[in-house]
């Protein structure tokens, strides 16, 4: 029977009939979950920047991030049409605030909209992955990736939110991709690999490690060419690539005015600062790679299974994607690369797979947040497509059997995908007992939370970007009043009982859990 169902699948119209089913899945389980959410910490600032790029024409805001994420974004801010306060001069926070909230807009309408061409990418990097697949191990290893892919909560979760997450690790698996191609015709996918490159650059400054590591593939993929040739194709992808970072500067503004505040770009000296010069990009990339390194100088606060602690460890990602990654969906990872470096055939393959992989992850590592496997989201993706060459070991209905588990495990944590971890760690409901910030609680509930308890007072304890008062919340701080004054409800986000001190910690340490809003947010009473 196994054989019978590959069979049926290498027919092109079952095939591309299953492509469109797995995505359409993708589709309207990522829809709902963004008509549901409110804005998580991070989306105010990129959806207000993006509104400030259609009205002011000028790069202003959020100088740490390049534009074209937010140009993404901005597509679909265009078509929600919202108003915009012109004279506005308050922080990137504030923009998005004011822009959400005091303006006269509906936040949910705005942040749908936002939300949609994030989605729309994240369902088209679903498709480089049935192809990349296809390409490395047949059909049928692709229709496992697919799989994999559309099933992944981390994927579902962070591809439903108008951030640069997912959009820059697509457009790194989309070059990978693409000079695997090349080693064929070189002519036409390397110039493709070296604009996906620029892609990535363009959204996130974090992938700027994988220039060298995209160079070297170019020259893997051209070297039967000769090594002049090889070394002439790396160049174009790095050229090609640094000029996409200058493209979506000068869609923003072609003037490319830049004006920091004082005070507001940091001096970075010693290597960094030099590599910072050196860098063939314009002076807002400068400026928003000091503001970074800025960023990792500090020191964060991290919650890795129940204890909490200041700086990095650097087995934080890997423990965290432990706990936040389906259990088949590890399994097949570890199947297919050791499939990829076993089979021979395969070997090559592994090169363009799992060194980018290997390497992104090991530089993720080595940052100063602790704050989220959103930090790897890059790893479902390109692990998908290795997890798609388990089918060469002859498993095939253990694959199966694994790809069914994943795509029930996500199902059941729908549509809290956020807060989602894997059986072995108790599920969702238990992942704020091991991880915090975006791994369970990102301001994403806030509306949920109205709808259960609106008009009823409470004391609230909210970590996120929304607006309690606007959803009908009427709420006040526990720990601006002495404790015996807090009675009736006590609401506290996990990501902030996570890191609870003094005060709010005798609270909790007080109080009875009688409730818990998405996983997210936890309900007490006093």
């Amino acid at each position: 029977m196994a054989s019978t169902a590959l069979r049926l699948v290498s027919r092109p119209w079952v095939a591309w009939f299953l492509v469109v089913l797995l995505l359409g899945q993708m589709a309207a389980v990522m829809v709902t979950t963004a008509v549901q959410q409110t804005p998580t910490i991070d989306e105010p600032v990129y959806v207000g920047t993006a509104a400030d790029y259609l009205h002011a024409h000028e790069v202003r805001y959020n100088p740490e991030h390049p534009p074209l994420g937010k140009l993404v974004v901005a597509v679909g801010v265009a078509i929600a049409d919202p108003h915009y306060d012109s004279q506005f001069t308050g922080t990137q926070g504030a923009l998005g605030r004011h822009l959400l909230y005091e303006s006269g807009n509906d936040p949910w309408d705005v942040m749908l909209w936002a939300r949609l061409p994030v989605i729309a990418l994240t369902l088209l990097f679903g498709l480089v992955v049935f192809l990349f697949a296809r390409d490395v191990a047949g059909r049928a290893a692709a229709f496992v990736a697919l799989a994999l892919y559309v099933f992944s909560p981390d994927v579902i979760a962070h591809g439903s939110l108008a951030t640069l997450d997912v959009p820059a690790a697509g457009f790194l698996l989309t070059s990978a991709w693409l000079l695997w191609r090349a080693r064929h015709r070189p002519r036409r996918y390397l110039p493709l690999a070296g604009l996906a490159l620029g892609a990535a650059l363009a959204t996130k400054m974090s992938t700027l490690t994988a220039v060298p590591v995209f160079a070297a593939l170019a020259v893997v993929a051209v070297w039967r060419a000769g090594w002049r040739r090889a070394l002439v194709g790396a160049v174009g992808v790095v050229v090609a690539a640094f000029a996409v970072v200058w493209v979506s500067y000068l869609v923003v503004d072609p003037r490319l005015r830049w004006s920091p505040a004082p005070g507001e770009i940091p001096g970075v000296r010693g290597l960094r600062g030099l590599a910072v010069e050196l860098l063939p990009v314009p002076e807002a990339y400068r400026d928003g790679m000091r503001v970074q390194f800025r960023f990792e100088n500090q020191a964060w606060q991290g919650f890795l299974f129940g204890r909490l602690y200041t700086g990095s460890r650097w087995y934080y990602l890997p423990a965290a994607l432990l706990v936040k990654t389906p259990l088949g969906m590890l399994a097949l990872w570890a199947a297919g690369a050791v499939a990829m470096l076993a089979v021979r055939r395969l070997r090559r393959a592994a090169v363009f797979v799992l060194l980018p992989a290997g390497v992104l992850l090991a530089s993720a590592m080595t940052g100063s947040r602790d704050l989220g496997t959103r930090y790897a989201v890059f790893l479902p993706m390109f692990l998908a497509v290795a997890a798609g060459c388990a089918l060469v070991l002859r498993r095939v209905w253990v694959t199966g059997a694994l790809v069914a588990f994943v795509a029930v495990s996500s199902l059941r944590t729908f549509p809290y995908y956020l807060p989602y971890s894997n059986e072995a760690f108790g599920g969702p409901a238990r992942t704020h007992l091991r991880l915090h910030d975006s791994n369970v609680d990102w301001g994403q509930d806030l509306g949920r939370l109205a709808d259960r308890y609106r008009g009823e007072p409470m004391w609230l304890v909210y970590k996120g970007a929304g607006v309690p008062s606007y959803y009908g919340i009427r709420a006040s701080d526990p720990r601006t009043v002495p404790a015996e004054r807090v009675r009736g409800l006590l609401v506290v986000s996990d990501s902030a009982a996570a890191k609870a001190t003094g005060r709010l910690a005798e609270l909790l340490r007080t109080s009875r859990a009688v409730d818990d809003v998405g996983h997210s947010i936890t309900v007490y009473r006093r």
